[in-house]
């Protein structure tokens, strides 16, 4: 059947939303050629899913297109913090934390931090990315069918304008369709977790006099706890523009066409707190809650990424942000598979990497809805009852204690109790301001196309010259920095506090291997007799080439 397929590409995607935009934009950074059908005709029009978290942040920005998407989301750009009140009306309620990062604490972890940008606006800006860089997305196509073998994977693809079909004939497939995934479904791919947890009604609507009722308290989002008219009120540009999530409970037999415009409004404005209230209900969605966790994310050729793969409750953004991140850590590792620098067992690690970080994530995801009263969110027994707390650990601290990783400690948690990113394997590399050229750069800049390796021995001997031997004779893409405060240093220091090799937990005479994705691979603490010898085997190890 392959031999005849009408298109062939090494990666097909299923699914043109916030994951599989974002797994374009990766391959397509990293050279990868692909193909996304999404079977809608368009991006999001519904403002949801509007917090991207600073690790997601981070990958936006080595990817080039964080200044665009601060650009789509300025209109938020001054909302902070999750407010909970009885009304609007006065000055009731209570903030459940005013700024997302009080006292500019996150500076010291990262060179960006958390933007506020719905999906409706973000998409738009991964779409151009993605064609911009070569990407083939075809919307209002959907993939009918799919079969696998052992060199590769044959999709049926349906055009929805002309109701011709094709088969596309590719290496890997990408799912990214979704909670209810027919690719999941296909590959017998059970889930685990609670299952649902709540649904809400989404509205848009429109009010003029709201911003006056809200004044200056610039929140993200305001849970409103009448006892008879509860939800969560989003703005979308702080003026006009607004959404309502309201409870809706489907397993009492309520319907979703029992929520008219009629009952939104009245709901609304009790909410609020404004009878007379002016509302102009524009559109509505409803969306469920839940917390599963695929039991696996791979079948063969078919990987599983974002809701196919994990569902979340909304409180904290986790579920998208994790999915993206999903996107960006399968991304390098079928371009290096694809390129032929690593061999195809890399690929497993997806699955032992991303799984754990899923299960203890939707865990969190829940403790943080129980914790902030989710309008609607009413948990059964031993839902919701993970630890609770501070969410940057969860975001920017977790780690893998197996996988594409050597030298890490499996026994310490996938989620820490605090943040300490101090170059230990299998966590997030540390952040530093460098100077490259007499450019100011972050070391987190330096991770994306290839392997790095930073050590600061100028010699013939060592670490760095080893790398670069390494990278010339085996053909891996390997850049090595020397980084110190000489002249003969590729990166330079910022200031005399700055002391690379400390803040990665090694000497001087020490190294440190990062990944493309910027997690740390592996390091040495001190020099060795052997380096070119030790990191050609750590790199066959890692790279499964042996």
């Amino acid at each position: 059947m392959h031999q005849k397929a009408d298109h062939r590409v090494p990666v097909l995607i299923v699914g043109g939303s916030l994951v599989g935009l974002s797994m374009s934009v990766f391959l397509g950074r990293l050279g990868v050629r692909h193909l996304l059908v999404e079977r809608h005709s368009g991006t999001s029009i519904h403002p949801r899913g509007r917090g991207n978290n600073v690790r997601t942040m981070e990958l936006f920005r080595v990817a080039g297109i964080e200044p665009d998407i601060k650009a789509a989301a300025s209109l938020l750009a001054d909302n902070h913090g999750i407010l909970q009140t009885p009304t609007l009306v006065g000055d009731a309620g209570e903030w459940l934390f005013k700024e997302i990062d009080p006292g500019g604490g996150l500076a010291r972890f990262s060179p960006t931090g958390w933007c506020l940008c719905s999906q409706n606006d973000l998409e738009p800006v991964l779409l151009d990315s993605a064609r911009e860089l070569g990407g083939d997305l075809r919307y209002f196509h959907r993939m009918e069918a799919f079969e696998q073998d052992a060199d590769g994977v044959t999709a049926v693809v349906l055009d929805r304008d002309t109701e011709r079909t094709y088969t596309v004939r590719a290496d890997y497939l990408v799912a990214a369709d979704g909670p209810r995934s027919p690719v999941r479904g296909a590959l017998g791919i059970g889930q685990t977790g609670p299952g649902d947890l709540f649904a809400n009604v989404s509205a848009t609507f429109r009010s003029t006099a709201l911003a006056e009722v809200v004044g200056d308290r610039r929140f993200i989002c305001c849970y409103l706890t009448h006892p008879d008219a509860d939800g969560a009120l989003l703005p979308v540009d702080n003026k006009e523009h607004w959404v309502f999530h309201a409870p809706w409970h489907p397993e009492r037999g309520e319907t979703l066409d029992s929520f008219t415009h009629e009952r939104l409004r009245r709901h609304i404005r009790q909410a609020v707190g404004v009878p007379d209230l002016d509302v102009e209900i524009t559109g509505k969605a409803s969306w469920r809650a839940a917390e599963r966790v695929a039991d696996r994310y791979s079948h063969g050729r078919v990987f599983l990424a974002g809701d196919s793969a994990h569902e979340m409750s909304p409180t904290g953004a986790f579920g998208s942000n994790t999915g993206i991140q999903d996107a960006h850590n399968l991304a390098w590792k079928l371009a290096a598979v694809l390129q032929g620098w690593a061999g195809p067992a890399l690929l497993a690690s997806y699955d032992t990497e991303r799984r754990p970080v899923a299960l203890a994530t939707s865990a969190r995801a829940s403790a943080r809805s129980v914790e902030h009263s989710h309008p609607g969110f009413a948990p059964a027994p031993g839902v919701g009852g993970g630890k609770r707390g501070g969410i940057l650990n969860v975001v920017l601290g977790y780690h893998y204690p197996h996988g594409a990783v050597l030298g890490t400690d499996p026994e310490q948690p996938v989620v820490p109790d605090a943040l300490a990113l101090s170059g230990r394997p299998g966590t997030r590399a540390p952040h530093l301001w460098l100077r490259r050229a007499g450019e100011r750069v972050s070391t987190l800049d330096l991770y994306e196309r290839s392997l790095v390796l930073l050590a600061d021995s100028p010699d013939d001997a060592g670490w760095h010259a080893a790398a670069r031997r390494l990278a010339e004779t085996d053909g891996i893409p390997l850049d090595a920095y020397r980084v110190g405060p000489g002249a003969d240093a590729d990166l330079t220091y910022e200031d005399d506090a700055t002391d690379w090799a400390r803040a990665h937990g090694v000497t001087a005479d020490g190294t440190v291997l990062i990944r493309p994705d910027g997690f740390v691979a592996w390091r040495a603490t001190a020099a060795v007799p052997d380096p070119e010898g030790v990191l050609r085997e750590i790199l066959r190890t890692l790279l499964q080439t042996s």
